[in-house]
């Protein structure tokens, strides 16, 4: 009985961290969210720009100008959006980003301790395989249940409204969504998002592997004690933020791909098909990449904290993977 009453409170502690450390992330990384997305967009996606050039051969020696298209970068979508909506712009999709982060990590370590529980009794308990498969389950169950609220953030962040004027809060938006496209169109999205969980099993599978190597490590034997017990923590910080930023430079196109998906009046209509027409229209070039790059930080926050409800748990650190 003591031993349910335990597991409970560390249950608790573990989604209470959870919820702070994505809370915390949410706010501080809101404007890269903002900028990251609005550079996934269609809309911002390509843009004509007219370079001069001069042919010597013509007669009269005159300037063509040629036409090409660019895409905008960080900066330039920064700058844009400073002078065109205000720096109120860069918090676009705030609300419904902290309405649901609270309760998608809730979600997320339910399912994923009780899918544990399941997966224990099928294969190896605790092995690579039990994690992989219990993330992947969480994340499954996570995103069907969240996406409502994720679609109508990526709404709120692709609304331009120029300086001044008044833009939706999240119940706006939210009824406009159901007024123009119903109950499904909360759910745009929801099959990239579902692609997504490939990020989950990479990520667990490459911080496995350094976590296994850590402890394997030289450095990490010779240790002892409580330097040890430090040494163990910040290595499987380093380990998680290593494993999650691998894991998503490898998934990446799914988020363009969703980003397209929620797109309000597009030509994108399902997943195969929004990958394929951006593959043909735009290539190969990663759309966003660099703000996301910034913005990783945020999940390895949400991972320290985590992590630091166990360290507290027990007055040291006790391996669970991320």
């Amino acid at each position: 009985m003591a031993t349910g009453t335990q597991q409970k409170e560390n249950t608790l502690l573990h989604l209470f961290a959870g919820g702070c450390g994505g809370t915390v992330g949410a706010i501080f990384t809101c404007p890269l969210e903002v900028i990251k997305t609005r550079l996934q967009s269609s809309r911002l996606a390509l843009r004509t720009v007219y370079y001069p050039q001069v042919h010597l051969g013509t007669i009269s020696g005159a300037g063509m100008v040629r036409p090409t298209s660019v895409t905008p970068g960080l900066l330039q979508v920064l700058k844009s959006i400073l002078e065109k909506e205000g720096p109120k712009s860069l918090f676009r999709g705030l609300g419904p980003n902290l309405v649901g982060v609270a309760p998608s990590r809730a979600v997320y370590f339910a399912c994923y301790s009780k899918a544990k529980e399941q997966f224990n009794g099928i294969f190896v308990p605790n092995s690579n395989v039990v994690h992989i498969f219990s993330a992947g389950s969480a994340a499954f169950v996570t995103n069907s249940l969240m996406n409502p609220i994720w679609m109508v953030k990526t709404r709120m962040q692709l609304e331009r409204k120029v300086r001044g004027s008044k833009q939706m809060n999240t119940l706006q938006c939210a009824r406009y969504v159901y007024q123009t496209e119903g109950i499904r169109g909360f759910y745009r999205g929801l099959t990239a998002s579902y692609a997504g969980i490939s990020e989950t099993i990479i990520c667990f599978a490459i911080y496995e592997s350094l976590k296994k190597y850590l402890k394997e490590a030289p450095l990490a034997s010779s240790t002892s004690g409580t330097e040890k017990n430090s040494t163990n923590f910040f290595g499987l910080m380093a380990a998680a933020a290593i494993s999650k930023g691998c894991a998503s430079c490898i998934a990446y196109p799914h988020e363009v791909i969703r980003t397209r998906l929620r797109e309000e009046g597009t030509k994108y209509k399902s997943f195969v098909q929004t990958a394929r027409l951006v593959f043909r229209e735009e290539g190969l070039e990663v759309k966003g990449l660099s703000t996301w790059s910034r913005k990783r930080p945020a999940g390895g926050q949400r991972c320290l904290l985590s992590k630091a409800a166990a360290w507290i748990e027990n007055g040291k650190y006790h391996c669970r993977s991320c």
